[in-house]
């Protein structure tokens, strides 16, 4: 094994989980996130020499993991299909496993460009002109995209029989 490759290995053990969880919040299937993240490892292997010079090596990977998942939402081969049984990681301390159920179930109802800002902004916690430079867009088109994607969010959580806590004050920023 090369450095080179030896390198990735290290890297792709630190980081492959983190980006299987936004993949998944991106995707809604943790199938369909599977495959994001190996396309999105297989797209760093391949410029692995040049990107290791990058300073942000992690916020290059998160931009290729959304840029594909954009990308494949925009082809139309993207099929949503809907597994058995869907697993979750560790519940968010302030609400329960159905209300996450929920809540993941909502945002997969979000149109995509409107996740993307969603997840990137409020699960990754980049700032809004951080999310802009990720996505090649202005800093009124993330702000515009996030309080379209929260209010959808709210719109799709205030007709469940069971609505999640949403917090104005959380997810303001």
């Amino acid at each position: 094994m090369t450095d080179r490759d030896t390198a990735f290995a290290d890297y792709f053990a630190k980081r492959s989980d983190a980006l299987r969880r936004t993949a998944y919040l991106l995707c809604g299937d943790w199938h369909r996130a599977e495959d994001l993240v190996q396309v999105t490892f297989a797209k760093l292997y391949l410029a692995w020499r040049r990107i290791t010079r990058h300073e942000a090596l992690d916020g290059y990977a998160r931009q290729t993991l959304v840029r594909t998942f954009l990308s494949e939402r925009r082809l139309g081969w993207f099929r949503k299909e809907k597994t058995g049984e869907q697993l979750t990681d560790t519940p968010v301390s302030d609400i329960g496993p159905e209300d996450r159920m929920v809540l993941l179930d909502a945002l997969t109802r979000v149109p995509p460009g409107q996740r993307a800002v969603l997840v990137l902004r409020y699960w990754e916690d980049l700032s809004v002109e951080q999310t802009a430079a990720l996505l090649k867009c202005s800093t009124g088109t993330v702000k515009s995209q996030a309080a379209r994607g929260l209010q959808t969010l709210r719109d799709l959580l205030t007709t469940v029989e069971s609505p999640v806590p949403f917090d104005r004050k959380r997810t303001a920023r």
